[in-house]
């Protein structure tokens, strides 16, 4: 089966939550990662389509980054394939270096 990525992703584990909308902070593991965007596994993902906001400590970076995102596939009871918004130079900079380590 053909993968049609546009971006080169890595495996990694880093902790993390996300929020919707006003709503509580959900715990959340960053797996599978690239410039595009990201697995978050977690237990309770947000609906298809949901707009989120990533909330993780990137290596590199000395505060906790907010990152923008749409989720655009759901595995029941594992996690979400999100889409990443626009992201500010650090945090585009930080996961270059992640991708590149």
């Amino acid at each position: 089966m053909q993968e049609n990525r546009q971006h080169p992703r890595r495996s990694i584990e880093l902790p993390a939550a996300f929020q919707f909308e006003g709503g509580d902070r959900v715990p959340a593991s960053l797996r599978d990662v690239s410039l595009g965007g990201v697995f978050l596994e977690t237990e309770a993902p947000a609906p298809y389509g949901a707009r989120i906001v990533i909330h993780v400590k990137l290596p590199g970076l000395k505060d906790e980054s907010t990152i923008q995102a749409t989720v655009r596939w759901v595995k029941k009871g594992s996690g979400m394939g999100v889409q990443f918004g626009v992201m500010g130079a650090r945090e585009t900079h930080a996961l270059l270096s992640l991708l590149s380590g």
